[in-house]
């Protein structure tokens, strides 16, 4: 990330400088264009990237709770709190679950509540 922030830097630097000599201009505002084009497909892959890993969450704590209770997951819970219930071991999940859903817990506040921590290594 460093080296493409010293890349958009640069190119602004090189921009400014042709802009005030005339010369280079077309070559300078292309080099800045694709450097904020760098950044924004840089920051798009992260985003996807979480995106896709919360839709990933979101089924497979669905599925874990249909396999405790034969019920899914209340639809008042959001990705956030669905998120944060990730940590519950599977003896406290279900009602935390409910709770969180009643409450409307914060994904904080659901993972303060967490007695028995499942620990996820697989987070990007």
């Amino acid at each position: 990330m460093g080296i493409i922030v010293l890349l958009l830097g640069g190119s602004a630097l090189n921009l400014s400088r042709c802009l005030d000599h005339h010369a280079g201009r077309l070559s300078a505002s292309l080099i800045a264009l694709l450097s904020v084009a760098i950044v924004l497909v840089t920051g798009f892959s992260r985003t996807f990237a979480l995106k896709a890993q919360d839709r990933a969450i979101r089924a497979e704590e669905n599925l874990r709770h249909f396999a405790m209770t034969g019920k899914l997951l209340d639809k008042r819970l959001t990705v956030s709190q669905i998120i944060g219930l990730r940590f519950a071991s599977d003896g406290e999940f279900v009602a935390l679950a409910q709770r969180a859903a009643d409450e409307g817990m914060s994904r904080d506040a659901i993972k303060r509540e967490v007695k028995n921590w499942r620990a996820d290594h697989d987070r990007l």
